[in-house]
Order: C-alpha cells, then sequence, then structure tokens
C-alpha cells in the first residue's frame, strides 16, 4: 500500500504541472490588459505602464511567468499580489476558502446522507411504488436549474415564510449556510441516489446475493455487508470527483445568497483580470482534485477485498 501511495504521488506531478501550466496560459491569453485596466478610463502614458509591467512581472515571457510563479509557490507558499490591490494572494485565498469548504461540506454531508439513503430505498424496493415516488422527485431536482432551485427556495422559505435570511452575513454562520448547501448539493443528490439506486437493483440479482440469502445470513448483514459494499464503488467515485466540483462550481449559488467565498472570488477576479487571483484559486482546486482522486483508489480497497494495492 505505501508503495502504490507513493507511485500515485508520483504521478501526480505532472499532472499537477500541465494541469496549471494549461490554467495559467488560458488565464494569461485572456483580452484586455489588468495593468492600463487600473486607470480605468484615465489616459496613462506609455512609460508608467510599462513601469508597472515591470514592476509586477507582466513583461517577462509567459513561460518565465509560470517558472517565477510555480518556485514561489513551491519554494515559499507564495501565490503572488493582486494586480490592483496589492493585497497577497494567500490572505484572499484565507478568507475566500473557509467558507466555501464550509458550504461544500455541508452540501457533501446531504449528498451522503440523503442521496444514498434515498438510493437504497429505491433499490431495495425497485419496481414499487417507493421506487417511482424517489425516481420522480430526483428526474424533477435533475430538470431545475441551480439558479432556477435558489430563487425558488430565496422567494419561498425567505420572503414568503420568513424562515431563513435571503442573504448570507459575512461571519456565515453554519445555520444561513444551509439553504445554499441544499441548492448546491441538490443536482449531485439527485445523481447520488439515482447510481445508488441502480448498483443496487442490479446488485441484487448477482450469484453472490442469491448465495448469501441461501446460506440464511441475516438480512442486515446481507444488505450492510454484502449489498452495500459492492453497490457504492460507483458512488465513491462520484462523490470523490464532485467534492471539488462543489468548492469551484459555487458560483452561481454563492452570487444568489451573497456568500463571500470562492464562487464570488472567481467571478470578481475574472471580470478585473486579476490573473494572479484566480491562478491561485484554480491551483487549489486542482490539488483538491487530485487528493480526492486518491483517497477515492484507496476506498476502493476497504470497499472490495477483491481490490488490493501490493
Amino acid at each position: 500500500m505505501g508503495r502504490y501511495v507513493a507511485r500515485r504521488l508520483l504521478q501526480m506531478i505532472p499532472v499537477f504541472l500541465g494541469t496549471t501550466l494549461l490554467i495559467f496560459l488560458m488565464v494569461y491569453t485572456l483580452p484586455g490588459d489588468p495593468v492600463r485596466g487600473l486607470f480605468g478610463d484615465k489616459g496613462v502614458d506609455p512609460a508608467t505602464l510599462a513601469r508597472l509591467r515591470h514592476e509586477k512581472g507582466l513583461d517577462l515571457p509567459i513561460l518565465q511567468q509560470y517558472w517565477n510563479y510555480m518556485t514561489g509557490i513551491v519554494l515559499h507558499f507564495d501565490f503572488g499580489d493582486q494586480i490592483a490591490s496589492g493585497r497577497p494572494v494567500t490572505d484572499v485565498l484565507g478568507d475566500a476558502f473557509p467558507v466555501t469548504l464550509r458550504l461544500a461540506g455541508m452540501a457533501f454531508v446531504l449528498e451522503i446522507v440523503v442521496g444514498i439513503g434515498l438510493g437504497t430505498i429505491a433499490g431495495l424496493r425497485a419496481g414499487r411504488l417507493t421506487d417511482n415516488v424517489i425516481l420522480v422527485f430526483t428526474l424533477l431536482i435533475i430538470s431545475i436549474p441551480v439558479f432556477v432551485l435558489g430563487f425558488i427556495i430565496k422567494a419561498v422559505f425567505a420572503f414568503q415564510l420568513g424562515w431563513i435570511d435571503p442573504n448570507v452575513s459575512i461571519d456565515a454562520k453554519w445555520s444561513e449556510l444551509l439553504a445554499p448547501a441544499i441548492v448546491l448539493g441538490s443536482l449531485s443528490l439527485a445523481y447520488v441516489a439515482r447510481l445508488t439506486r441502480t448498483t443496487m437493483a442490479e446488485n441484487l440479482r448477482a450469484d453472490y446475493m442469491r448465495t448469501a440469502i441461501a446460506k440464511g445470513l441475516p438480512k442486515r448483514r446481507i444488505v450492510g455487508v454484502h449489498l452495500m459494499r459492492n453497490s457504492l464503488i460507483p458512488v465513491i467515485t462520484f462523490l470523490g470527483t464532485d467534492l471539488g466540483a462543489l468548492m469551484g462550481g459555487a458560483v452561481v449559488t454563492e452570487g444568489l445568497f451573497n456568500v463571500k467565498g470562492i464562487g464570488g472570488t472567481i467571478y470578481e477576479s475574472i471580470q478585473k483580470r486579476e490573473g494572479t487571483t484566480l491562478v491561485g484559486l484554480v491551483t487549489i482546486l486542482v490539488l483538491v482534485y487530485l487528493l480526492m482522486s486518491l483517497i477515492v483508489d484507496l476506498l476502493y480497497a476497504v470497499l472490495d477485498p477483491r481490490i488490493r494495492y501490493a
């Protein structure tokens, strides 16, 4: 197992370098000049623009800029400074990531508890009324866009019933993040429920399940040990990749509920052409994806005893 983990960590290095290089090139080839944008509609002489670009290292070749950026991250954990304010990007990340991490964590827990719960009930009652109701419910959630669902929840529970606040405060309390977490995790919840239902209904007809029933094992052991462990392998794969998607895909949800997290920061960075901030945020998300893929692979061996990593 140790050799496998070490090998996977080594494989992550070229993947990390390749993805960050691609993101860096995409961000810095966007139209517009971030230095000229500092002055708005005011005129500025070319000498001043050249001096500012030199101070911020924007006059160097693009690959040299990438090398300096990666060197700062690896050696000093320095993501650079914002172009407009001069504020360190690490401070921006420190303010945005904890909020989005809590929001994504709550959405992730809802996916696991509610999604797997509904999928298990539907899978054990495949073809019955309960199964059909759950399938219709999940299809309805999948059919509704995230921004529409967010407006519905705000209109009903905030403006009409007054049960929640329409916007999240700067403190971003756990109770205030519940409604955004439901909106953020609703689509993935529906997919988890349908995926769990499908795999469980398929495994119920497998030979090993008939053997377990013929041996007279308790139903709790048949479902909890034999059925669930084999059925959750594809679900774990989806959940592992979805955590990174939850953190990076919260732009619409955070905008609807005025959450000061990664989504809002990414949106502002794109508007202001803050390349260093945008690349820093996406770099952290790449690390999250790589880490979750490793955890998912290790969980395979826990769920399926036939899988062993030498």
